[in-house]
C-alpha cells in the first residue's frame, strides 16, 4: 500500500516532514473544515486522515471511507470524532493531549488576572469614550485562591503557574489527583465554589459535565469571584451564566467555548454574553498558539506514523495501548477484531494453514476490542490476507508498511 494522506484544517507544516517518512505517502492539504457531503467525496481513497475541532466526523462519514486507517485529531478533543463507529470499523484514532496544555494554562492565568483587574468592563467602557480610572473592585491575583475544576493534565500545569505568581490553589477532581505545589483539594465542588476567586474548569466533555456549572452553582460562588471555561462548551450554561453577570454579585468571566459555535469565520457569533461588558469573549482559541500547533504537529504525526510502519499504538483514544518493537521476522500482521473466545485461535490456525511460523505476537485489549500485532515468516499473500479477514470477530486486517513485500 502507498498511503494517501489528507490533512484538512491547515494542520501545521511540522507534520509533513515525518509523515513524508511513511514510504510511498501522497500528502495532499487543505485549509478549510469540509461539510459531511464534501468529505464522501474527499475519503474514497485515504488511508490516514489528519484533522482539527472543526470537521465533523460521524459514523456515516466513516463509513463511506472503506480504506480509512487512521485518523490525527491535531487537537486535543475529539468531540466531533464518532468513536464508535471508528473503533467498529477498525479506524485507529489519534489526538495530543499534551502538545497545548501550556498554552492553555497560560491564557488562563492571563484571563485571571484581567478578571481580578476589572480590565473587560474598563476596556469596554474605554470603547465608548468612559475613562474608568479608579481602583474599586481592582485586585491583585497575589494571595488570591484559583479554584481548578478537573486536576487533569491541564488543570495541573495551571496550578503550578498560579502558584508561580503568589496565587493559592485549590482543586476538585472526581478522581483521585496527586496534587503538584502545594494545591489542596477540595471536598466537593461545592466548597471549591465557596472558596476560589477564580473558578476554571478543565474536564472533559460527558453527560456529568453538562452544565456543571448551572444557576445553582453560580449562586454558590464567592461574591466578586470570576469563572474561566477554556474546556468543554457545555459545560457552562450560558444563559444561567448571562443572567448571573448581569447582577452585581460575580465580578466577571472569560469564556472561550460555547455549546454552539460557528462552523467557520463567515457564520455570526451568536451568545448572550455579547452585550456584557463584564466578560472576556475569545473563538475556541485556547490551545491556538503556533508553539502548540507545532508541536501537536509532531506529537500527532509520529504516532500515525509508527501504527502504519510497526503496528504500535501510542495514545490512541479507542484502541488499547499496544508497545511492539522493530519487525523480527518478513511480515508483520495488524488483526483488529472484537474482544470474544476463539478469535485468536482461529488466526493462528489460519496462520499455520499457510505454512507461517509465528516469531512474535502481542495482544491487548479494551471497550470491548482487541488488537494483536503478529511477527511471522514469510511476506503475506492476498488470499491468506483475505481468510483473515472473514474470521467471525475480525473488524480489519493489513501489514504494516515495514513488512517486506
Amino acid at each position: 500500500m502507498k498511503p494517501n494522506i489528507l490533512l484538512l484544517e491547515d494542520i501545521h507544516t511540522s507534520a509533513t516532514p515525518i509523515l513524508q517518512g511513511i514510504p510511498g505517502a501522497t500528502i495532499v492539504r487543505l485549509k478549510h473544515a469540509p461539510s459531511v457531503e464534501e468529505l464522501h467525496t474527499l475519503l474514497a481513497d485515504v488511508h490516514v486522515l489528519g484533522l482539527r475541532s472543526r470537521t465533523p466526523l460521524t459514523r456515516e462519514v466513516l463509513e463511506q471511507a472503506p480504506k480509512l486507517r487512521a485518523v490525527g485529531a491535531y487537537c486535543t478533543g475529539t468531540n466531533n470524532i464518532d468513536l464508535a463507529a471508528a473503533s467498529e470499523l477498525g479506524v485507529a484514532v489519534f489526538n495530543g493531549p499534551f502538545s497545548n496544555t501550556r498554552s492553555v494554562a497560560e491564557l488562563v492565568i492571563g484571563h485571571a488576572i484581567h478578571l481580578l483587574r476589572r480590565v473587560p468592563e474598563r476596556h469596554a467602557a474605554a470603547r465608548r469614550g468612559v475613562w474608568m480610572k479608579d481602583a474599586k473592585g481592582a485586585n491583585e491575583v497575589r494571595g488570591k485562591t484559583l479554584g481548578i475544576v478537573g486536576y487533569g493534565k491541564i488543570g495541573t500545569q495551571t496550578g503550578l503557574l498560579a502558584e508561580a505568581i503568589g496565587m493559592r490553589v485549590i482543586y476538585f477532581d472526581i478522581e483521585a489527583r496527586l496534587p503538584l505545589g502545594n494545591a489542596t483539594p477540595t471536598s466537593s465542588l461545592e466548597a471549591l465554589l465557596g472558596e476560589a476567586d477564580v473558578v476554571t474548569l478543565h474536564v472533559p466533555q460527558t453527560e456529568r459535565t453538562r452544565n456543571l456549572i448551572n444557576a445553582q452553582r453560580l449562586a454558590q460562588m464567592k461574591d466578586g469571584a470570576a469563572l474561566i471555561n477554556l474546556a468543554r462548551g457545555h459545560a457552562v450554561d450560558i444563559e444561567a451564566l448571562a443572567q448571573a453577570l448581569a447582577g452585581p454579585r460575580l465580578r466577571g468571566a472569560a469564556i472561550d467555548v460555547f455549546p454552539r459555535e460557528p462552523a467557520s469565520a463567515a457564520e455570526a457569533f451568536e451568545s448572550p454574553l455579547r452585550a456584557l461588558d463584564k466578560v472576556i469573549l475569545t473563538p475556541h482559541v485556547g490551545g491556538s498558539t503556533v508553539e502548540a500547533q507545532r508541536n501537536l504537529g509532531v506529537e500527532v504525526s509520529e504516532k500515525l506514523r509508527d501504527y502504519l510502519m510497526t503496528g504500535a499504538i501510542r495514545g490512541s483514544v479507542n484502541l488499547p495501548e499496544l508497545s511492539v518493537g522493530s519487525l523480527r521476522a518478513p511480515s508483520r500482521l495488524v488483526h483488529i477484531h472484537r474482544d470474544r473466545p476463539g478469535v485468536m485461535a482461529h488466526v493462528n490456525s489460519e496462520l499455520s494453514s499457510a505454512g507461517l511460523n509465528v516469531s512474535l505476537l502481542h495482544l491487548e485489549t479494551q471497550g470491548g476490542f482487541g488488537v494483536a500485532v503478529i511477527d511471522v515468516s514469510a511476506a503475506m499473500d492476498a488470499a491468506t490476507l483475505a481468510r483473515l479477514e472473514a474470521i467471525e470477530g475480525t473488524v480489519r486486517v493489513f501489514t504494516v508498511l515495514s513488512s517486506k513485500p
